[in-house]
């Protein structure tokens, strides 16, 4: 599986990566998640923009699954990462959390972050299984503050929420 920067006309593919990839949420009781719109095309080429968008694409050269980062608090956010149902249980959402990390290192940055959700088996156990402790909220940088105050907005702490903290 070869990782490598996305173009900007493959941006609508990562938005049906993520309706895909959201579908799961269905099976465990969270159809307002499975629902949720991805970003707009708009969003997704700020990230272009930035150098924070990359893809793990097939041997056709065809995404199968993405990452986009910001810049938060001197690390690097992990803002999404979704892998299409038909490429899951290959390695590749670590593939592309490890690209970020070496991304990371590159830039000095001394840790990846994320928010997720705590009780999902393929969130914060499988991050977890990546190098990525929970943080407890004394551990909450300014910027994670923000973050999970825009997703308890957004209605998303009607599950358990947290952050994860991966050091480089």
């Amino acid at each position: 599986m070869d990782i490598r920067a996305v173009r900007l006309d493959e941006l609508p593919r990562l938005q049906d990566i993520e309706r895909a990839a959201g579908r799961c949420f269905r099976d465990i009781g969270m159809p307002e998640i499975a629902d949720d719109e991805p970003l707009p095309l708009g969003e997704l080429a700020r990230y272009h923009r930035a150098g924070l968008a990359w893809v793990a694409v097939n041997e056709a050269d065809t995404p199968v699954a993405y990452l986009i980062a910001d810049r938060v608090d001197g690390n690097l956010h992990v803002e999404q990462v979704s892998v299409h149902p038909g490429s899951a249980h290959r390695g590749i959402g670590r593939a592309l959390l490890n690209h970020l990390a070496i991304h990371a290192t590159s830039e000095g940055a001394p840790a990846l972050t994320l928010t997720t959700f705590v009780e999902v088996p393929w969130n914060a156990p499988y991050y977890a299984r990546c190098g990525f402790q929970l943080l407890d909220d004394s551990e909450l940088t300014p910027g994670l503050r923000k973050i999970r105050e825009r997703e308890a907005t957004h209605g998303l702490d009607r599950w358990p929420r947290g952050c994860m903290r991966r050091a480089l």
